[in-house]
């Protein structure tokens, strides 16, 4: 089942989430010797990631990897992993190969095939960091695309409702598979996809499976 936490302001649900993710990490390294996490673009995770990297905690044992890109030539500004760079990569003490970035850039199809090779090498992922859109879309998953029912564990993405439309994702074979799922949502333009969640609705985001939701007063509508 979901579980929903609520916060009165974005500064509040990003750092709440950022102690989450920092406690998570630690948890899964006293069990096991590498952590892998999946991360999303936007505004909201970009501030929970910066409060993320102030955190001390052994980088060197934790590999990132996207939750999907936009198919912009490497370097875009427009990009996650730049924002990825900027937020958190830039500012922590960890190998470069720890960080594992999709090749949007060669296309949706390659993209995606490259990414899977790389999933399967990987293993389940512990920890998935999701946001959602305003159609209640996660990573590159639109509601009624084809790239929702490829079983693929990396997927190409085509005809996306916002630009550009070209994109490559995580599946949703590979959000289900991991250990844990968390989900932030800020912003009044959130609460209609928010409340169909809550009513039950199979949205995108819903269907990666059970989450952790950590959710704004604007989204709430409160």
């Amino acid at each position: 089942m979901h579980e929903f936490r609520h916060f009165d302001t974005t500064e509040a649900l990003a750092r709440a989430a950022a102690d989450y993710l920092a406690g998570r990490i630690r948890t899964h390294l006293d069990r096991q010797a590498l952590c892998r996490v999946a991360l999303p673009g936007g505004t909201t995770p970009a501030r929970c990631l910066a409060l993320l990297a102030e955190v001390s905690l052994p980088w060197e044992r934790v590999h990132w990897y996207l939750g999907d890109e936009r198919c912009y030539p490497a370097g875009h500004a427009g990009r996650n992993d730049v924002m990825l760079e900027q937020q958190l990569w830039s500012r922590i003490d960890a190998p470069a190969g720890n960080r594992h970035p999709m090749a949007a850039e060669l296309g949706p199809e390659q993209a995606a095939l490259l990414y899977t090779t790389e999933l399967e090498a990987a293993g389940p992922l512990e920890i998935v960091v999701l946001g959602m859109g305003e159609d209640g879309h996660t990573a590159s998953l639109f509601p009624g695309n084809a790239a929702l029912v490829d079983t693929r564990p990396a997927v190409p993405v085509h005809a996306a409702p916002k630009p550009p439309p070209e994109r490559v994702s995580l599946g949703l074979v590979t959000l289900r598979a991991a250990a844990e799922r968390v989900v932030l949502v800020a912003g009044q333009d959130k609460h209609d996809a928010l409340q169909r969640v809550q009513a039950g609705e199979q949205l995108p985001v819903a269907m990666a499976g059970p989450s952790l939701w950590f959710i704004d007063a604007a989204a709430a509508g409160e």
